[in-house]
């Protein structure tokens, strides 16, 4: 069974719902961490439940149902999510109540809801799904193992339909943590330009994306997932055969990409691994980046994702999410490819 992307929803750090593709979108040069732009939510969750809510939760609950809509599905049968960090808001909240209460008095609210799986738990509740339910936490391949997971479900028939989605939220104070541990560049050094970036760590972000996966071709229908390959470890100088070894396991050659998509997070001690994808083996190849519209977090691929799966429904390439001035006449297989801090190497395949 083949796997087909045919709907998709994404809340995200710039406004990716109610538009056609990213023409709203803004280059923030000045910050460091960047908000989510919220989606009228309680067109979406009911203003007593919504309260209740973490932000990681609202925004997958709302980036699910824009995805459920735009896939014209009332039920899936499988709901799996990825996420990086989880619904960390509430766990800052659990642990900083546990400190101020001296661990007395203690309402289990926030610890209940601090679970990694909570958003998956919550659209299935709403949804009624009582089908397969899983959640992912493996750092920056979380959204990827999803993925995997989904495709694998629908090539062997488990499932016919199935909801995916990466999402990760910022807390405050696991913020000033990345900051003081250098994962988020430091404050006061802007502008933050992610393509000649001269110092360490990333501008951060959060969002939800989701995506409604299939194993029938529709109208509606965005583009084909023909492969995922995740890699923990490789050196800067094995990328080239690694992405040309999964090229010919899916029968194409460098040529034969119309787009490839980096995960640039303007951290320069690991910005090597794309450029030497994108200036020698793909240099006469249409390259673009996203990280310095979604920011960078564990779950950024997914927002990836939607942008190629826009990519390929439009034809078109906003200029913002050019690296180089390279076009081709149609955009038919795009390349995905990403890394956190020189771990986590992932490489999602999907064609037209």
């Amino acid at each position: 069974m083949k796997t087909y992307i045919n709907g998709i929803g994404c809340i995200s750090t710039q406004k990716t719902f109610d538009t056609v593709f990213l023409e709203e979108a803004v280059h923030n040069h000045d910050e460091n961490v960047l908000k989510i732009v919220a989606p009228v939510y309680k067109d979406y969750i009911s203003p007593a439940a919504s309260r209740r809510m973490a932000k990681g939760v609202k925004n997958g609950i709302v980036a699910s149902a824009i995805a459920m809509k735009d896939a014209q599905v009332e039920n899936v049968d499988a709901i799996i999510t990825g996420t990086g960090l989880g619904c960390i808001e509430d766990s800052e909240k659990f642990l900083t109540n546990i400190l101020d209460n001296n661990e007395q008095f203690l309402t289990p609210t926030s610890f209940i809801q601090s679970t990694h799986n909570t958003v998956g738990a919550q659209i299935a509740l709403l949804q009624q799904c009582k089908g397969y339910n899983f959640t992912y936490v493996n750092g920056a391949v979380s959204f990827e193992s999803a993925l995997l997971d989904a495709k694998m479900q629908i090539e062997e028939s488990e499932a016919q339909s199935v909801l995916i989605g990466g999402v990760d939220e910022n807390g405050e104070y696991t913020t000033a943590l990345f900051k003081l541990s250098g994962r988020i560049k430091p404050d006061n050094q802007q502008p933050y330009n992610l393509l000649d970036s001269t110092t360490s760590g990333a501008v951060y972000g959060e969002g939800a994306s989701f995506f409604v996966l299939e194993n029938k071709r529709k109208d509606n229908t965005y583009a084909e997932v023909l492969d995922i390959a995740i890699v923990n470890t490789l050196k800067e100088n094995e990328i080239e055969d690694e992405v040309k070894s999964f090229l010919k396991a899916n029968q194409l050659e460098v040529s034969d990409i119309d787009a490839l998509v980096l995960g640039f997070d303007g951290n320069v001690d690991f910005e090597v691994y794309y450029k030497n994808l994108a200036e020698k083996a793909f240099a006469q190849t249409p390259v673009l980046y996203y990280k310095h519209l979604s920011g960078e977090y564990d779950t950024a691929s997914a927002f990836a994702l939607w942008m190629a799966a826009k990519v390929l429904q439009t034809q078109e390439i906003p200029e913002i999410v050019k690296v180089n001035s390279v076009t081709k006449p149609t955009y038919k297989t795009i390349l995905l490819y990403n890394q956190l801090n020189g771990k986590n190497h992932s490489f999602t395949l999907i064609s037209k």
